[in-house]
């Protein structure tokens, strides 16, 4: 039986600097699946947020000559703005420092120490500040770590490690039989191997009299919750309400960006099988922007602020772009000069020129009911499987298909010229059906279309013919850059 219940998380972004780019990607493509689901007629949970403890945090805080708490604060707030303006319809925004999610960690590290799977020792291992991520001397480049390019360092010190080692087979079993799914194939191929290379027991915790700005552990207060714990808890946490949590837990698809599938791979589903929970159905894996072939972020500071884009460009039109240029699992270059041609020959010439002339010309001269011939052409079932598959960037492209078909239809049979009413409602009953199609992805233009030609975003009326009614012109849904 198809499930009623569709829960989708993003990564929460960590507080040491603004928002970027790529983690306005994530929460987008998690957006477009929540609003798909919604249509769908499921209940939806979506669940975003930001990590805001950690040695990284506390350093950078002090640098600002602020405590940890105040610039946290000023980041989520950011993150917070940013999602806004991106349109993003989350239902809950957790911040690691929520009072809820601190109390639930500890009682799931509480739980994990009585269960002996947390035990105290003593970790040494290469330590990236930037990855807050301990490394092997195979993940380093040149003595160096190679996302931040710089030297990490060889730690020693007492510290409680969770017993991630004991669940090696375990894992690597369940991620082969596919019951924790991870897409797209090559990131799980990399998994399998990473399993298969061993898995070490890992740290999580830190002196508190060098970290100090982290949740205390409940059964010895000289420590800190290392950094993954504590994150990783938000997906379970961030439901907030016990029948929440039954309703809506295992989550359905858990999207984030190459750098973090490792440890959401390994520690996240030990830590669950640990604590008798279920696994994440399906974890999809997204690539990197590169920015002169370099990967974008805050480390290297090559970022392109989304805030700065939103205001300049439109929402749609930033949604519309991330989704549309790059294969959804792989990497892709942006720029704002390929944004701006993709607004200017896409959403204007295309699919605005077709709005605005076609509601001008019904405006004028009014529609007559009549069977649309031109929906067979729209591969409505094709779309479908695509967004079932994560191909976000292939259902646009079936969309944008129909939408050429459609000029390429007024084109040939000019209305202008002819006044047929019959052929400006099969062409005003189709953009209904491209409105509908395209909510997910650019919402504000769908629903603006919707209001002036009058129905509802629903996706039974896709093929279900538009009642005849006065239709008003539209407004220019994309100026020109």
């Amino acid at each position: 039986m198809e499930s009623k219940k569709f829960y989708v998380t993003t990564p929460i972004y960590y507080t040491n600097a603004s928002p970027h780019l790529g983690g306005a990607y994530t929460t987008i493509a998690a957006d477009i699946l929540a609003r798909w689901n919604r249509l769908l007629g499921k209940e939806v949970f979506f669940l975003t947020g930001t990590d805001e403890h950690g040695q990284k945090i506390q350093e950078t805080a002090e640098k600002a000559e602020k405590t940890p708490k105040e610039f946290v604060d000023g980041i989520a707030k950011e993150f917070k703005e940013a999602f806004k303006l991106l349109n993003v319809s989350n239902d809950n925004f957790i911040r690691t420092t929520d009072p809820y999610h601190e109390k639930e960690v500890k009682q799931i590290l509480q739980e994990l120490y009585d269960k002996k799977y947390i035990y105290k020792g003593f970790y040494e291992a290469y330590y990236c500040i930037g990855c807050e991520q301990y490394k092997t001397e195979s993940d380093l480049v040149d003595g160096k770590c190679p996302l931040h390019n710089r030297e990490p360092e060889l730690r020693k010190e007492e510290a409680y490690l969770f017993k991630l080692s004991k669940f090696q087979d375990k894992l690597l079993n369940l991620i082969k039989k596919g019951e924790l799914n991870i897409q797209p194939k090559e990131r799980r191929k990399e998994i399998i191997d990473f399993i298969e290379g061993g898995l070490k027991d890992i740290s999580v915790s830190r002196l508190k009299e060098k970290v100090y700005w982290g949740i205390e552990l409940p059964f010895d207060k000289k420590h800190t919750c290392f950094v993954w714990v504590d994150a990783f808890w938000n997906y379970v946490s961030g439901l907030k309400t016990p029948s929440n949590k039954k309703k809506f837990w295992p989550s359905d698809v858990q999207l984030m960006a190459k750098d973090i599938i490792r440890v959401h791979a390994t520690i996240w589903p030990a830590i669950l099988l640990a604590l008798d929970y279920k696994l994440p159905k399906t974890m999809f894996v997204h690539g990197y922007f590169t920015i002169n072939g370099k990967k974008m972020s805050k480390s290297l500071g090559n970022v392109i602020d989304p805030i700065y884009l939103v205001k300049k460009y439109g929402a749609d039109s930033v949604r519309y772009y991330l989704m549309r240029n790059i294969v959804f699992g792989n990497d892709g270059d942006v720029s704002e000069s390929s944004l701006i041609e993709r607004h200017n020959n896409e959403l204007a010439n295309k699919l605005g020129n077709l709005v605005s002339r076609v509601t001008t010309l019904a405006e004028k001269y009014g529609i007559e009911k009549t069977e649309n011939k031109l929906l067979k052409k729209l591969k409505r079932k094709e779309i479908e499987k695509h967004i079932e598959n994560y191909e976000l960037d292939k259902a646009l492209n079936e969309i944008f298909a129909f939408i050429d078909v459609c000029n390429e239809y007024a084109q040939n049979k000019k209305p202008w010229e002819t006044k047929d009413k019959k052929i400006l409602y099969e062409l005003i009953d189709s953009i209904k059906a491209i409105a509908i199609l395209l909510w997910p992805f650019i919402p504000e233009t769908s629903e603006e279309i919707a209001k002036n030609i009058g129905f509802e975003i629903k996706l039974d009326d896709v093929e279900k013919p538009l009642a005849v009614k006065k239709i008003t012109k539209s407004e220019i849904l994309f100026r020109k850059v």
